[in-house]
């Protein structure tokens, strides 16, 4: 029994012709082996089973008589689509024997090469055939290794020599392998290529572990200045101290109630001097206000400027005296004892981040605001609250509850709404025969403090709730913190006010002052 192999790989066809003595029909089967060892299992093709094409039968030699000494019998057997390779054979059986037959010829039509890189299976194909070539990406389990989706196509196109084709692979699974195959025939054998990345896994690592420490510092870097102010910043609420100029009733009140806003709702340590009427009273108006400028310098507090038109007046007369020799300054006037500290630090390069600006927009604009004073940080209220509250509690966000709509006036309702009832209860009591609140200076034949309409102002929303809830909380003529109320002083004798009402009747020709409740 001999076998002669005709096959050819430009035909894709593999064709093997067995010459027998034996009139012995066999089944040829296309099979594929792993590797070339003899002991190497070959694996069965289905729908590949093929007979004889062409018998035929001849004779070699004859004796004396004529007789025939040797017959045989030639056999052919042919598969076409097929990719021939050495490991590419036929399995031919007889009963329950059968014998492996493979190509003679060791040469094949491609090869193929996986590199790595950065993650990535690299396929370098050599093809002297026209054919196409796919790829799988797979993870070996034991003996097999079954290709997983996507499955990736390349297509060598038809030359007078070999081409050299590059497939890349996007993902590269560790520990996984490449599954490359001829996929323009019908019966291909799957070459498994396992890329070597002992080597390059540690080279990879460091270029991770490089990546993430760069990144890192680049984080680091951009916000150290942030974490710098949070490893530094003092326990507890930062200190916000409040400058303003008393040029209205109305400016005053809408003190009061930002003062209140930043208490309540940040939870900052606010200092007023019309919320501490016995500190400045014993210590002195000036003492007082450097003595706070201090403790927000020393716990990195802010100063806050509240502006508004009286502010652009007082600043004016204030420059003009301060550019003459009027003499030492008025040791009651906190506004340019505040413009003369903020004129030294400015002039010094000094702690310019511990003042702000703010003013009301119904009230001013940012042009009544000096030029010199373009430095500090400027806020209108109550469209620029959030900006304020992030930057009196030392961070770029403030609370999400801040929106940039009027929580000023949301503020002022809230209080109205909690302590108008009892208010107005009283009122009536205490005048049943004209049914309005009492306001303070309205006693003694004084008239009541103008409307806005009446004064000349325009009358917005914001204004007249304002002056509804001073009205019917009694501090239309004066500002008063928490527990405090207006109490009147004839001489050296002064009558507390009812605790019951909250506000006492001033007296034509007489100041108020705010005093607590004994």
């Amino acid at each position: 029994m001999h076998f002669h192999d005709y096959s050819t790989s430009h035909e894709s066809q593999m064709a093997m012709v067995l010459n027998t003595c034996c009139p012995v029909r066999l089944m040829a089967t296309l099979c594929w082996k792993e590797t070339d060892a003899g002991t190497s299992p070959c694996h069965s093709f289905p729908n590949s089973t093929t007979i004889e094409e062409r018998p035929l039968q001849s004779a070699q030699s004859h004796g004396t008589r004529g007789l025939a000494l040797h017959t045989y019998l030639q056999q052919t057997y042919a598969v076409e689509k097929v990719d021939v390779h050495p490991l590419l054979c036929f399995k031919f059986s007889y009963g329950n024997s059968s014998h492996v037959e493979c190509p003679h010829r060791q040469d094949t039509a491609w090869n193929v090469s996986v590199s790595v890189w950065f993650l990535q299976s690299l396929l370098h194909i050599t093809s002297s055939v026209p054919a196409s070539f796919s790829a799988a990406l797979c993870r070996p389990q034991g003996n097999h290794c079954e290709p997983e989706s996507p499955v990736y196509t390349v297509t060598c196109p038809e030359s007078f020599g070999p081409q050299e084709l590059t497939l890349l692979l996007p993902v590269q699974i560790l520990g996984g392998c490449v599954l490359v195959w001829r996929s323009d025939v019908q019966f291909a054998r799957k070459q498994l290529q396992c890329p070597d990345v002992t080597r390059r896994r540690f080279g990879l690592l460091a270029v991770g572990l490089a990546l993430a420490l760069g990144l890192l510092l680049t984080v680091l870097l951009c916000n150290c200045r942030t974490l710098w102010k949070l490893a530094t910043a003092p326990q507890g609420r930062r200190p916000v101290l409040l400058v303003y100029s008393p040029d209205s009733e109305e400016h005053k009140c809408l003190v009061c109630a930002l003062a209140d806003v930043l208490r309540s709702a940040l939870g900052c340590d606010v200092r007023l001097d019309l919320w501490e009427p016995g500190s400045v009273g014993r210590l002195g108006p000036l003492p007082w206000f450097y003595a706070q400028r201090e403790l927000v310098g020393r716990e990195q507090g802010t100063v806050l400027l509240v502006w508004s038109r009286g502010s652009t007046r007082l600043y004016q007369l204030w420059r003009v005296a301060a550019s003459g020799s009027s003499g030492s300054p008025d040791p009651h006037d906190l506004f340019g004892a505040a413009m003369s500290c903020l004129q030294g630090e400015l002039q010094g390069a000094g702690r310019l981040g511990d003042w702000a600006l703010a003013y009301f927009g119904d009230l001013c604009s940012r042009c009544d605001v000096p030029p010199a004073l373009g430095l500090l940080p400027c806020y209108r209220l109550p469209r620029e609250l959030p900006g304020l509250a992030g930057t009196l509690q030392g961070s770029a966000r403030p609370s999400c509850w801040l929106q940039p709509s009027a929580l000023l006036h949301r503020l002022l309702m809230l209080e109205k709404r909690k302590d108008l009832q009892s208010r107005m209860e009283l009122c009536q009591l205490l005048q049943p025969t004209e049914g309005r609140c009492h306001l303070p200076g309205a006693v003694h034949g004084v008239e009541p403090p103008l409307r806005s309409s009446q004064a000349g102002l325009p009358e917005t929303p914001m204004h007249r709730s304002t002056l509804e809830w001073d009205m019917c909380l009694g501090r239309a003529s004066g500002c008063g913190g928490p527990g405090l109320v207006p109490a009147v002083e004839i001489g050296t004798e002064s009558r507390a006010p009812s605790r019951a009402l909250g506000t006492t009747a001033g007296i034509q020709g007489h100041r108020q002052v705010p005093r607590p409740f004994r």
